[in-house]
């Protein structure tokens, strides 16, 4: 079988919508307004839908990894933004190195946990 894919979009749910969609915003995401209760979030053609559903057990258990092209600099510009400030349950946790890559953490208002990393070449 052939892929001739274009794009993945994963769904991930909010316990606050407003709160999650701002949160998005901040953190550099162009936001475009589906309905009342779906968002979707790009950043250079990658993205992801945002609903307004809050199941525990789903949002407890999602997980996104975002490759980016330098994990440095874009920590050094997530801990700029100052998040944990503004939203009461964001978290940050710093660069760690592995076997493949290096990657930083980003736990969102719901506690969706994002994983931003660079694989060595």
């Amino acid at each position: 079988m052939e892929h001739k894919g274009r794009s993945i979009r994963p769904f991930i749910g909010a316990r606050d919508f407003a709160l999650s969609r701002s949160f998005y915003r901040d953190l550099g995401f162009q936001e475009s307004t589906l309905t009342s209760a779906m968002s979707y979030f790009n950043s250079d053609g990658l993205g992801f839908y945002l609903q307004d559903a809050d199941v525990k057990d789903w949002i407890d258990n999602t997980m996104v990894f975002m490759e980016v092209e330098d994990v440095t600099r874009f920590w050094n510009e997530l801990v700029a933004l100052d998040l944990p400030s503004k939203y009461e349950d964001v978290r940050l946790t710093p660069i760690r190195t592995y076997d493949w890559g290096r990657e930083c953490f980003v736990h969102d208002p719901s506690g969706i946990l994002w994983h931003f990393g660079e694989f060595f070449k």
